[in-house]
């Protein structure tokens, strides 16, 4: 009578055991296909200490740029403000990062790279608290941005100031535009149109 008991025990424990195998397999599954592939989670900090919720942008296409004081492209900041102005009402947002891991070409103070931007281009579009974009200390909205396993499409890496990374209504990642093609190129227009 033991040795029954004992047998009908351990088939009940193993019974459990692959039930608890086989729902602890389906979390995972359902973790993988809900991973969060939109901008729209991030929360970040804007030039003036203030929260910039990027849910806010839902149904906007985005252009996420990271954007330097002392580099040679720093006069796209002419070309993203044209293209900000002229497109803004129509559903479209540039958000500006600055950022200093290229040559230390954004060595500034938040508020010293507003007053930048706004006596020498004008800059009217929304401009982030400086960040990091690549290495160690990386903001995660720009791991976001440069990693697949995060954004679902593509790996990239921040090559130089003002690269840029397009953003469908949806938050999801589009392309990465490299730093030396300006703001008003055809392909970046078309798209913000199309």
């Amino acid at each position: 009578m033991r040795n029954i008991v004992f047998a009908l025990s351990g088939i009940v424990l193993l019974g459990n055991a692959s039930v608890n195998s086989q729902s602890k397999n389906t979390s995972k599954t359902e973790t993988r296909t809900t991973m969060n592939t939109s901008i729209h989670q991030f929360k970040v900090q804007d030039l003036y200490g203030k929260e910039f919720d990027f849910a806010s942008l839902k149904g906007k296409k985005v252009m996420i740029v990271n954007t330097a004081s002392k580099c040679g492209l720093t006069p796209q900041y002419k070309d993203l403000e044209a293209i900000y102005e002229k497109y803004k009402d129509k559903n479209f947002v540039i958000i500006g990062f600055p950022a200093n891991n290229f040559a230390s070409q954004e060595p500034g103070t938040n508020e010293e790279i507003s007053t930048f931007c706004q006596m020498n281009y004008g800059v009217t579009f929304p401009m982030m608290s400086k960040i990091s974009v690549k290495g160690k200390d990386m903001a995660p909205i720009y791991e976001f941005l440069t990693q697949k396993v995060k954004n679902g499409v593509a790996d990239s890496e921040v090559e130089w100031n003002f690269q840029k990374y397009l953003i469908n209504e949806k938050g999801e990642l589009v392309k990465m535009i490299p730093p030396k093609v300006l703001p008003t190129d055809e392909s970046i227009v078309s798209w913000i149109k199309g």
